[in-house]
């Protein structure tokens, strides 16, 4: 495989302006979310406030299994479902109301108690107790939408690295606007939403690395940067052995294969004294890495007399369910969907690109195998959880295309090294750039009509009198707000779409210049 990846040109003014209107325009577009989709319609977002909230009275992290949900959250659902938001609570008047807990289990002390603490912080911080729920709530989706809003600034940071392309760098950027299940989960109280943050300067930090960035600091931060991923979700641990092999393949032939390993070892020792010690605790406590909250609640059971499990029936379920919780299924049970026939074209089309042009003979190719690895650990390990959970409930469980969101950076740009591969002249790569600028806010945009049709309009695509009155008597903020968040957001997409079109017309990869390789 080929190692010399030539350098990408410095960033110009334009570009630099762009990518910061793309990333602004990201945060608004998930605090559009944040207020769109109703409290407590986010996977386990009823888990993840309560658990927030436990910690923020003081509460103990109890083992998995353990922890029951507060009856003042679950009161919290019944207000929702049954008055207008003038007349919900204050979380005092939840606790004092309704106080105790329920025997609904909370699996969440199965993870890290990282992510709760700084939720629990931030509750603390605003004064939670005094503040209607729903907006106790929506300062916990704000905390997330700040985390990923630096996606798409490391999304084309990674991609230049690897391209060369200030236009494929921004297209890889925008790309991230195609996910509207990222989107709503990012805007949500999600555990996700770290784990998207830290796997995605890991995937930076370590494209730097495959791209010639050998100095020490660079990676001494990725082991901090690992520690701190892996302190969050286990969804998080299969970066361990994608980083341990950036490090060891990084600077093959330039650096000894012994200072190769060494590095590889400061690497994981550094992560492990940052993060390890979560996981050395379940290893002590419970003689397991990732013990199950739910096992209270999905217990072991047989087959019906005459059935059985078959292969067909878990790949049509687990191909389906991931496709579409990958690319756009919000709600608590995923019971929103952008169609099954698109997300079904997303994922053939992504993946014909990917497998078709990504891995051929060019500078990057080695790379590009690399960072493959990231997204294929978690496919298997994703495959094998379901696979075990079908074999052992009958339920093939564990089938979120969530999952997948910590490897997004890398997916992007594999992709944009496939798509940019697919032209065969320099007219063609400007018309697929913009094509692809247009394509992807174009399922975003949708996306969230779907969405916010199905919450509030009662799935009609025009606005409604009923509608209206819905979210007059539950929304968290005016219509008004939400209004000029999308306008905003409107106006930030055509200046990224116009800067790609006039950027596609001077701006193609550079030559054939050998990177210079630092190790210092």
């Amino acid at each position: 495989m080929q190692s010399s990846i030539p350098s990408a040109p410095p960033a110009a003014r334009w570009e630099r302006v762009t990518i910061a209107v793309v990333t602004v325009t990201f945060g608004l577009w998930l605090l559009v979310w944040a207020l769109v989709v109703p409290v407590f319609q986010a996977p386990d977002e009823t888990a993840h406030i309560d658990a927030a909230v436990h910690l923020a009275l003081g509460d103990a992290w109890s083992a998995p299994g353990d922890l029951h949900v507060l009856n003042a959250v679950q009161a919290a659902a019944g207000q929702q479902a049954t008055l207008p938001s003038d007349q919900w609570s204050t979380f005092a008047g939840l606790l004092s109301g309704a106080p105790g807990v329920s025997d609904t289990v909370n699996q969440m002390t199965q993870h890290p108690p990282a992510a709760y603490l700084v939720y629990a912080v931030t509750l603390k911080a605003v004064h939670f107790a005094d503040l209607r729920w729903d907006h106790a709530v929506l300062a916990l989706r704000l905390v997330d939408v700040v985390a990923v809003t630096a996606l798409p600034l490391l999304a084309w940071a990674s991609v230049r690295r690897l391209t060369r392309s200030p236009v494929a760098a921004l297209v890889g950027a925008l790309a991230l606007f195609a996910t509207p299940q990222l989107a709503s989960i990012a805007s949500s109280v999600s555990n996700d939403a770290p784990v998207m943050l830290f796997a995605g300067v890991v995937v930076w930090l370590a494209t730097r690395l495959l791209t010639g960035d050998l100095r020490w600091r660079t990676t001494v931060t990725l082991g901090v940067v690992l520690g701190a991923l892996i302190w969050v979700k286990g969804t998080g641990l299969p970066a361990i052995p994608f980083v341990a092999l950036v490090v060891l393949v990084a600077g093959a032939g330039v650096l000894p294969l012994r200072t190769r390993l060494v590095r590889t070892l400061v690497v994981l020792g550094t992560g492990a004294v940052v993060g390890a010690w979560w996981w050395v605790h379940n290893l002590v406590a419970y003689h397991r890495l990732q013990p199950n909250g739910y096992a209270a609640m999905r217990p072991p059971k047989d087959f019906p007399p005459g059935e059985h499990p078959t292969l067909g029936h878990f790949l049509d379920v687990s191909w389906g369910t991931l496709a579409r919780t990958f690319w756009g299924s919000p709600g608590i049970k995923a019971q929103v969907s952008i169609g099954d026939v698109l997300t079904s074209v997303l994922t053939l089309v992504a993946l014909a690109a990917v497998v078709g042009f990504a891995f051929r003979r060019g500078p990057e190719l080695r790379a590009v195998v690399v960072l493959a690895v990231f997204p294929a650990l978690l496919i298997g390990i994703q495959t094998y959880t379901s696979a075990h959970a079908y074999l052992t409930t009958t339920e093939v469980a564990a089938t979120q295309g969530r999952y997948y969101f910590p490897a997004v950076i890398c997916l992007i740009a594999l992709s944009a090294v496939a798509w940019q591969r697919i032209p065969r002249t320099a007219a063609g790569r400007r018309v697929l750039a913009v094509a692809l600028a247009l394509a992807a806010p174009a399922v975003g945009v949708y996306g969230l009509v779907v969405v916010g049709t199905w919450f509030w309009n009662a799935a009609t695509l025009l606005p409604t009198r009923a509608g209206i009155d819905r979210w007059a008597a539950l929304g968290p903020v005016s219509p008004v707000v939400v209004a000029a968040l999308l306008v905003l957001v409107a106006v930030g997409l055509v200046v990224a779409v116009v800067a790609i079109v006039r950027g596609s017309r001077t701006h193609q990869p550079g030559g054939p210049t050998p990177v210079t390789t630092t190790a210092a």
